[in-house]
């Protein structure tokens, strides 16, 4: 359960229609510029450059498949929020997301990712509730649980899923990570082989 053992760079993609074929199920990551992703992705997969990790946020511009043990896609999308790009480019990532989630039909989840230093943010809730209303299933991984220690992490989830019992009937599951730590690493790998196991039981992708 949730072992990793192999990861590999399949290719980069500035449409969906450029994106591998949708033959096995896909799990996308995305989060606010600056939130930890590549850092998680690296640690998820055991490899320290396999999405390159930057201090300077929008370093993520494209669609990046990576295929994992040879039966499901991990997918790197560019954060949203504060990246220092022109409206043009902004809106040229948005348009890309919109219609990967929209298009995609082999994905299966899209991961979430919070910054759990801070209580809830406006435009992490937005983008959370516009995949809601898009019908898609999602999960939260609230990110850099080790810096301003687990207390605090905590209290900011519970603010976070609070805020969303009030557009959400349930809210979804959500995972506490630290690349520093490796806390999270094996939870998030375990429920990504549950989906699909059960995936697999059922014989479809969608």
């Amino acid at each position: 359960m949730g072992v990793i053992k192999s990861a590999a760079f399949i290719k980069s993609s500035s449409k969906v229609a450029e994106c591998p074929q949708p033959t096995i199920p896909e799990y996308a990551f995305i989060g606010r510029s600056n939130v930890g992703k590549s850092s998680l992705i690296n640690l998820l997969t055991n490899q320290n450059k396999l999405a390159k990790v930057s201090s300077k946020p929008g370093k993520t511009q494209l669609i990046n498949h990576f295929l994992i043990n040879e039966e499901w896609y991990l997918v790197d999308l560019p954060g949203y929020g504060w990246a220092k790009v022109s409206k043009t480019q902004k809106a040229s990532w948005k348009q890309m997301i919109n219609e990967y989630f929209f298009q995609r039909e082999n994905l299966v989840n899209v991961f979430v990712l919070i910054d759990s230093r801070h209580e809830p943010q406006k435009n992490d809730l937005e983008f959370v509730d516009s995949l809601g209303q898009m019908g898609l299933p999602i999960s939260l991984i609230f990110t850099k649980v080790d810096k301003k220690g687990a207390n605090k992490a905590q209290s900011n989830v519970a603010l976070f899923r609070k805020a969303m019992k009030r557009t959400w009937e349930e809210v979804p599951p959500h995972f506490l990570s630290s690349t520093v730590t490796g806390h999270g690493r094996d939870e998030v790998l375990q429920y990504i082989d549950q989906i699909n196991l059960q995936i697999r039981q059922n014989g479809a992708v969608n």
